[in-house]
């Protein structure tokens, strides 16, 4: 088991489908998982993005000056990180939301030895509005906060089981890796994250696991050590 994990869920998938909001139902499912893990010792941090509200690079900013829709985009993960808390402090364990941009009357502002504190406290950190920077995503907020806070992984949960040689949806030939090196995403142009974000986890040997969070039970069966989804390592390690 994992003592210390950094976790990536998308804002598209705690919409549960519907494609804007925050799906209440499917919060808390995922909450207890998180739950559960922090009650069995695991140091749980949450980066989770802003796409069931608002992306800086959707087609409903391309009208919009780049930064101020990013800064947008940053506020949404906020409110995701907000509802993640609440779920998550309904359950008994106790949550902070440390935000990039400062809002201290929702949020303490991220700090990162505070962090490592709260996390060390047994408390879950959602660390919320990215890196505080446009231009970058919070994939890349994902990769930074994991090694920031020395994480032993970096988990991203998503729709798909895992990396496939192509988009499973559209190719019904396309099978999964069980594991991958960041380079081979990269040559291979394969978009599961972004390219930035790939290079950072690559150059401090950051080990990721791409799975899909679909199944309840699954972060938790990660977290075990259970083989699901799949691998990357660095090119190094590899």
């Amino acid at each position: 088991m994992y003592k210390r994990i950094l976790l990536k869920i998308s804002g598209e998938a705690l919409a549960a489908g519907r494609g804007f909001g925050i799906d209440a139902i499917f919060v808390t499912r995922v909450a207890s998982e998180i739950v559960e893990l922090a009650r069995g010792g695991c140091q749980v941090g949450i980066v989770v993005g802003g796409g069931n509200f608002f992306r800086g690079v959707a087609e409903q900013a391309v009208h919009m000056d780049r930064v101020a829709a990013d800064h947008m985009g940053m506020l949404s993960t906020v409110i995701n990180g907000i509802a993640l808390q609440d779920a998550i402090e309904k359950l008994g364990v106790p949550c902070r939301v440390m935000s990039a941009i400062e809002m201290h009357e929702v949020a303490e502002p991220y700090i990162r030895r505070r962090a490592i504190r709260h996390l060390e406290k047994g408390r879950v950190v959602v660390f919320g509005a990215g890196t505080g920077n446009p231009y970058f995503s919070t994939d890349t907020a994902a990769a930074l906060r994991a090694m920031e806070i020395r994480a032993d992984v970096l988990l991203k949960a998503t729709s798909v089981d895992g990396i496939y040689t192509a988009d499973p949806k559209k190719d019904a030939n396309a099978t999964m890796f069980a594991s991958i090196t960041y380079m081979d995403i990269i040559q291979k142009n394969l978009r599961v994250m972004d390219t930035s974000a790939v290079s950072l986890c690559n150059d401090n040997r950051m080990p990721m696991i791409i799975f899909s969070m679909r199944e309840q039970g699954n972060i938790v069966r990660v977290v075990q050590g259970e083989k699901l989804g799949t691998l990357v390592v660095s090119q190094i390690e590899g």
